[in-house]
């Protein structure tokens, strides 16, 4: 499964980077407050200076192992469609890998 990014635990919520053949940019995770019982877990947000919201996470847990991750949709008018992607806990060191798909999740 291709590695789209690579995240670490920051004081709210996640901070790292995405690259792709056409994007390359640090990417944070923030929680949100709750909303509602549909409503994302987290926004994700692209840029430092002036950043803007290119997706969003759900927490779900994996149906074998019940290991948490997080379920991404990213999206900006700059991709052709919508990205789906997991936030996942990288088992060769310390950190988080995004990983792609190319199918939305159940």
């Amino acid at each position: 499964m291709p590695t789209i990014g690579n995240f670490s635990k920051a004081d709210n919520g996640f901070a790292g980077q995405i690259r792709t053949a056409t994007l390359n940019l640090k990417a944070r995770f923030v929680p949100t407050s709750g909303g509602s019982d549909k409503g994302p877990d987290f926004r994700i947000f692209a840029g430092t200076t002036n950043p803007i919201e290119i997706g969003a996470a759900w927490t779900k847990s994996a149906r074998d192992t019940g290991m948490k991750y997080l379920s991404c949709k990213l999206d900006d008018p700059c991709l052709p469609a919508p990205i789906f992607a997991s936030l996942v806990e990288d088992n060769q060191g310390p950190g988080l890998s995004l990983i792609w798909s190319r199918r939305q999740p159940d």
